[in-house]
């Protein structure tokens, strides 16, 4: 089974940085097509935040643009968020999403298991 694990997260003051990063890992894995990162506020429904096509192509959504970057290293299966400037607002459980083809031609979306961001003073 194909794995997301997730690293970073924690709790900043409000106008500060944190990176997160998502490996995914399994000799299954044939391809990566689209990998992004979603959050969810308590009490809100799960939102995408960002994310990249194997070509590099990004998204964001409008309420981090500006201020959130999406990076990956297709040779490591790693989608990175930097995120600066971050507001009380940002608060949220962190969601990695990467959907893949394997080897034996099957084609899945993962999700990670989710990092606290918490933008606090």
């Amino acid at each position: 089974q194909v794995q997301l694990v997730e690293s970073g997260g924690g709790l900043v003051q409000p106008g500060g940085s944190l990176s997160l990063s998502c490996a995914a890992s399994h000799g299954l894995i044939r391809r990566i097509e689209t990998m992004g990162w979603y959050r969810q506020a308590p009490g809100k429904q799960r939102e995408l935040v960002a994310d990249i096509t194997s070509g590099g192509v990004t998204n964001y959504a409008d309420s981090v643009k500006g201020r959130f970057t999406i990076s990956r290293d297709n040779a490591r299966n790693t989608v990175y968020l930097e995120m600066d400037s971050l507001k009380p607002e940002d608060t949220a459980v962190y969601y990695c999403n990467v959907a893949l083809w394997t080897w034996t031609g099957r084609y899945l979306e993962v999700w990670g298991q989710g990092t606290l961001v918490t933008v606090s003073s």
